[in-house]
């Protein structure tokens, strides 16, 4: 018997899997994909019409607005069946290559050199003979469907009667284990059957005559894989296909027939998930306290240190037994006296295991998602255990976030060498520690060891000692207490003063998001002063940002000089600050100065904040002059070129001079060198690329940005928008390329060569990831919401949003959709080239 995981049906779409898996290893996780309709209401008329009139008007904007969306959903319909057809083609070339090879040897076990015994091919073949004729009639029934397609067409008595067939699923699964332990044992005893058994053949397509070789474990792990989609795949149907349409209830039925197939042979698993979450946590006196994450044998595991006057404590949390209170174990401890920070070369270098951007952004997604359903609940009146169970999974998503999220690595070790690792998000954490171990060893002299007793007692002080009694987790605050701010930051970092002597400086920019911080923006190193003027802009994105924080580095240029210290920066941090980002202060669209002060140096600053809705509005193209702010297919109409010429110069400034660039297009360029580009490219001045060589590359990244972020309509398009946001959460992998394909081909002529163009850059860019640290993940994160954020029409998102620069996360879902379509692309290889958009023939099915 196998296990099938079900995946539960709630009124809510299905799960999807992580991007970029092939099918038989794609995972469901418990991430909600998106909705696809856009949210439209009502616009309030002139209070001097009649309320009457105005409730009419309303009524009937509100009607053609729902009729609207209904429109778009039938249209996604037709995408999700043309995928669906390509995965049934696929499924049944899978099925074909394993009984290629039945006949022949079903002909030859009755000769005097069988290969196989009859019991032994009806036992590895078993069913594999009735799933192609049930699939080949389903895929021959709904073929012609579509091909006349039309929103009225009926295809649920198809999905009915596949339903109503799975029962030879259960034959199937239940031999499963039995037919690959035969097919193995036989693959042992005759080396014939081994090479058939490894060199199945499949081909892609009808058209394709390609053909992949997969071996015969794989393919009957297909009608496996096959039957826990079935529920999946209704949920994907369903979900487009409105309560009225006459499909509606023949989908309901035979989504009610998969689930209790499917609950039937089920054998429930309980989740290997542990919670991670960690509760309140003689002269000797605690300095400072936190949670950490410590590298242990490879594996992450969260602490709760302690720096006493003498002593550095690591310890975790006891899990609690009744009738006792909290309880920490001590894992290990250092005098202050015997520590020394280690750098790389003088520690064993432990590789840091680095976990997946898609795996944190899918976190993100659950938090967010998790969140709304308590904002849900907290609505109603009967909240009151399903709030508890969803703070309980909003606990567990946030500790294993807060686990899984840092990779900066700070070490240190005791008088024999042995080495320790935690790993913190930022530098300012690092400097922070180091600063004041450093303060504290200047008044440690003497070496000491604790006896076991004295050990036990310390540790069980610090229960009371604890001053961070919480994991810095969103689910811990109060009610009242600000989520964030999101939007757009934009900074001038004026000048410095109070240095002793003339340096080389320059400053840093970070701020935090979910949670833990990530570097936003640098300036340029000032040479050799006292008194650095860098009035640099800059301007900065938010997500749920509390702090930002300023870092001083002292540019080393000598090689014989450098700090080593810090693993990785060669650089040395000399102040460093923080500023909390008051929601009030903010509110105001004015400038607000303010000076950090830093280990006597001072730092100026001004402030402006722009709430995400008013940021990335797209406002419609009034002007036909210039390029920004103007119709994609007007530029390129003008310039008669294939793309825009500002995107292919300033791709053609970053690929020679910044493909090495940390950070390219993540971090801010100046604003005013952005501005003056800008002015130049509208103005279509021809001194333009002797500007951009002058400049820095950066400011040329977040020109290249501005200019898709004020685009009149998104990239992608606003027709199209829903539907690329719905085929990204389909669950079948074939359904999904096959239609993210067939819409991308379907985006008009100078916006699908000119995205190809950029596609094409951006996959450059990744190949230096080594050097740069620009994922297809970071990439997708920058431009992502930059290419497919909709008009406020098409958005999901109120435009009389009562809270504008606080927590959202129905726009964080939003934006992570936006992402993950992009990320898509990156991560796909089957991309068209322009010129064959017209030609390829990419699917099976024409629509």
């Amino acid at each position: 018997m196998i296990n099938i995981v079900e995946a539960p049906y709630s009124g809510t779409p299905p799960s999807y899997g992580y991007l970029g898996q092939t099918e038989e290893h794609q995972q469901h996780h418990d991430l909600q994909p998106f909705s696809t309709s856009p949210s439209s209401s009502p616009r309030l008329r002139s209070k001097s019409r009649s309320s009457r009139d105005t409730h009419s008007s309303g009524s009937l904007e509100f009607a053609l607005s729902t009729e609207l969306d209904q429109e778009k959903e039938l249209e996604m319909r037709k995408w999700v069946l043309s995928g669906i057809l390509a995965s049934e083609e696929m499924y049944l070339s899978h099925l074909g290559a394993i009984l290629l090879p039945m006949k022949p040897l079903r002909a030859a076990a009755t000769t005097s050199q069988p290969m196989l015994t009859i019991q032994q091919i009806e036992t590895i073949f078993f069913k594999v003979t009735e799933l192609h004729e049930i699939h080949k009639d389903f895929y021959d029934a709904l073929l012609p469907r579509v091909q006349e397609w039309s929103h009225n067409q009926c295809v649920g008595d198809l999905f009915q009667k596949l339903a109503s067939q799975l029962g030879v699923y259960r034959a199937f699964v239940d031999n499963y284990k039995v037919a690959v332990e035969t097919a193995d044992k036989c693959c042992q005893a005759n080396v014939q059957f081994a090479e058939i058994c490894e060199n199945l053949k499949v081909r892609s397509s009808k058209e394709c005559k390609d053909q992949a070789k997969n071996s015969l474990e794989t393919l009957l792990y297909k009608p496996v894989d096959r039957v826990t989609r079935s529920t999946l795949v209704l949920h994907d149907l369903l979900k487009h296909t409105p309560s009225s349409h006459p499909d509606y209830t023949l989908l309901q039925d035979a989504l009610r027939i998969s689930q209790n197939f499917l609950s039937s042979i089920n054998e429930e698993i309980t989740p290997r998930r542990q919670s991670m979450t960690v509760k309140k946590g003689e002269n000797r006196q605690l300095m400072r306290d936190c949670f950490m994450v410590e590298l242990v044998e490879g594996s992450r595991k969260l602490r709760h240190v302690f720096l006493f006057t003498d002593l550095l404590l690591c310890a975790k949390l006891k899990k609690q037994t009744a009738g006792k209170g909290q309880q920490y174990d001590c894992k290990w401890y250092i005098p202050l006296s015997d520590l020394t920070f280690q750098t790389i070369e003088d520690s064993e270098a432990t590789p840091i295991p680095q976990v997946q951007e898609e795996e944190i952004d899918a976190m993100k997604i659950r938090i967010s998602q998790i969140k709304n359903e308590i904002q849900r609940e907290k609505r109603t009146t009967k909240g009151g255990k399903a709030i508890e169970r969803f703070k309980k999974k909003l606990s567990e998503q946030e500790s294993l976030l807060l686990l899984m999220s840092p990779s900066m690595a700070f070490r240190v070790a005791n008088r024999n060498g042995k080495g320790f690792t935690f790993l913190i998000s930022s530098d300012y954490e690092r400097a922070e520690w180091r600063e004041i171990i450093r303060e504290q060893q200047k008044k440690c002299f003497k070496s000491f060891s604790l006896t076991s007793l004295e050990l036990q007692m310390l540790t069980n002080s610090c229960v009371k000692l604890q001053t961070v009694h919480t994991i810095p987790m969103t689910m811990n605050k109060e009610e009242d207490e600000s989520s964030g701010l999101y939007g757009f930051l934009n900074v001038i970092v004026h000048s410095a003063s109070g240095l002793k002597q003339s340096l080389n400086l320059y400053c840093t920019l970070e701020v935090d998001s979910f949670g833990y911080f990530v570097n936003k923006a640098k300036t340029r190193v000032y040479r050799d002063s006292t008194e650095p003027n860098w009035n640099e802009e800059f301007e900065i994105e938010l997500e749920g940002s509390q702090t930002l924080r300023l870092l001083c580095y002292e540019k080393c240029y000598n090689k014989a000089k450098q700090n080593r210290e810090d693993g990785e920066n060669t650089d040395r941090i000399m102040a460093k600050g923080q500023i909390q980002l008051d929601p009030q202060t903010l509110q105001t669209k004015d400038w607000q100065r303010t000076v950090i002060t830093m280990n006597g140096i001072e730092v100026k600053l001004s402030m402006k904040f722009t709430s995400r809705e008013f940021s990335l509005k797209r406002m419609p193209s009034r002007k036909q002059s210039g390029v920004f702010g103007v119709k994609i297919s007007v530029v390129t109409k003008r310039e008669r070129s294939k793309v825009p010429l500002i995107v292919k110069q300033c791709v053609e400034e970053i690929e020679r001079r910044g493909m090495e660039e940390v950070g390219i297009y993540r971090v801010s360029g100046v604003a005013t060198d952005i501005q003056a580009l800008k002015a130049a490219f509208d103005a279509n001045n021809k001194d333009v690329s002797v500007m951009m060589s002058e400049m820095d590359v950066n400011a040329i990244a977040g020109t290249l940005k501005l200019y898709f972020r004020e685009l009149p309509e998104p990239l992608f398009t606003d027709d199209l928008y829903p539907n690329f946001a719905g085929g990204i959460a389909l669950s079948d992998s074939v359904a999904k390329e096959s239609c993210m394909l067939h819409l991308l081909l379907s985006l008009p002529e100078p916006n699908l060569v000119t995205f190809l163009f950029l596609l094409d850059h951006l996959k450059r860019i990744a190949d230096n990831e080594s050097v740069n640290k620009m994922s297809f993940h970071n990439l997708a994160t920058v431009f992502g919401p930059t290419l497919l954020r909709p008009s406020e029409k098409d958005s999901k998102i109120p435009a009389n949003a009562t809270q504008p620069i606080t927590m959202n996360d129905n726009w964080s879902l939003e934006v992570m959709s936006q992402v993950q379509v992009l990320l898509y692309f990156l991560q796909l290889q089957s991309i068209p080239t322009p010129d064959s958009k017209r030609q390829s023939i990419l699917f099976s099915t024409e629509v």
